[in-house]
């Protein structure tokens, strides 16, 4: 038996926490330079704004339906999310976080009633950390990733689903004749694997819900979206496919892009992003326990900006030997970026990507004629350059990031033309000593 504990409305109900007064009103939190709307309260869910909607056309409900914008608090989100992962692990013996607000857990072999387990759980995130979230609850985590669908539907809509099935809902538990009449009434590009193009061509074909689609014949499955959407079908009928996965796998590219708060035309500037963007890339590397072999990196202008001449172009900087060193992945960003920069243009968009990444491990004996003394090790069985780099995150770690960088970096905050907009952010609550909530008597 798998369950799936999902934060329902998860960026705003981080926000909520601190704010009660959001309490009922309809709010959206916006993406990087508040471009789009990337979650969304209930009530704003009823006034018909749709995920991604841009900001500037759905701006006009501030005044006519009192719209409340945010913009996103990505700190504050991440320590939330582990302290609302901390609680839902003790639902099981193992757990997959799957996404910031997602997290499966294993609850084969736990004794007793799995649904009153799931709802002390669920009761306990709510009590400690403030998060409302739904639980589903089956033999596979394709039925799980239903059930939860079908618990926070019930509690949003009521009607929709029977009122019993609302915040928890345990689809294997219930008799053929209950799991049929849900399958009935939920659509079929509700199943998790079931992407938009592929939900279109069931539908045209006359599978149009869930259950529609657990009638089909495998063979004609597997015809309509390979062995992938057969293995969903599979899951449907209670026949587990998709493997557990105890750590997530290794990146095979890691990126770090921004759009720019304003538009940005002189070198300088577009080497300080470039050089942040790169050192970013290199601690997200360093985590995983990687090197990479090849740089990207890319700018472009803004293709809204009609007005404006457009330019877009990227270079991939190849490495005399696989590294983790932001020093060098930013040396070769830069010089990458030396090649395609091209003056006069007004640029919106820059990033790094590392490409060809391997185990740090996995070692490549070339020569590096940058090094006097390549390979020699420290009385800590580490190279120089790598104790560099594990006290750079460790300072980094414990006073924040972007507390020691490297001398190139400009510090991104506010001035910089091409620092992001964060003109609605709220305080980071949990983790700046600066902007810790006060509590008044």
């Amino acid at each position: 038996m798998f369950a799936l504990v999902d934060g329902n409305n998860f960026y705003v109900s981080c926000e909520r926490v601190f704010r009660p007064s959001l309490q009922g009103r309809p709010v959206v939190v916006l993406s990087n330079n508040d471009g789009c709307a990337i979650a969304r309260s209930n009530e704003a869910k009823a006034l018909g704004i749709a995920m991604g909607a841009p900001w500037f056309e759905i701006r006009h409900l501030e005044e006519s339906a009192g719209l409340v914008s945010l913009s996103a608090n990505f700190v504050l989100y991440g320590d939330m999310s582990d302290r609302m992962m901390s609680l839902v692990a003790g639902l099981g013996h193992r757990q997959e976080i799957y996404s910031i607000d997602e997290s499966f857990v294993d609850l084969t072999g736990i004794p007793g009633d799995w649904v009153q387990r799931a709802r002390r759980v669920r009761q306990r995130v709510l009590d400690w950390v403030g998060i409302p979230c739904g639980v589903g609850l089956g033999v596979t985590k394709t039925l799980a990733k239903l059930a939860n669908h079908i618990a926070k539907t019930a509690e949003r809509k009521p009607g929709h689903y029977p009122a019993e099935l609302a915040q928890v809902c345990a689809l294997s538990l219930l008799a053929p004749a209950q799991q049929r009449a849900l399958f009935e009434t939920t659509a079929v590009g509700e199943v998790w694997g079931v992407g938009r193009r592929i939900a279109q061509r069931l539908q045209a074909g006359g599978v149009c819900t869930v259950w529609d689609f657990m009638q089909c014949p495998a063979s004609w499955v597997r015809q309509q979206g390979s062995v992938v959407l057969e293995r969903t079908w599979r899951e449907l009928h209670g026949t587990p496919c998709v493997s557990w996965e105890e750590a997530p796998a290794d990146k095979q590219q890691i990126a770090c892009t921004r759009s720019f708060g304003e538009a940005v035309t002189e070198l300088g500037d577009l080497q300080a992003a470039v050089t942040t963007f790169a050192q970013r890339a290199a601690e997200k590397l360093r985590t995983q326990g990687g090197v990479a072999a090849q740089v990207l990196c890319f700018i472009r202008t803004s293709p809204f900006r009609r007005q404006d001449r457009q330019y877009a172009n990227s270079v991939v900087v190849p490495l005399v030997r696989p590294t983790a060193d932001s020093a060098l992945l930013v040396q070769a960003a830069l010089a990458g970026l030396a090649r395609i920069h091209r003056p006069g243009y007004r640029y919106a968009k820059a990033g790094v990507m590392l490409l060809d990444l391997v185990p740090a491990d996995v070692h490549q004996h070339e020569l590096n004629w940058g090094d006097t003394e390549p390979g020699r090790l420290d009385e800590r069985g580490a190279l120089p350059r790598e104790r560099l780099m594990a006290t750079l995150d460790a300072i980094n770690t414990r006073h924040g990031r972007g507390a020691l960088t490297l001398a190139a970096v400009h510090s991104g905050q506010a001035g910089q033309p091409w620092a992001m907009k964060q003109a609605r952010r709220t305080p980071r609550y949990t983790t700046h000593w600066q902007e810790l909530p006060l509590a008044r008597a």
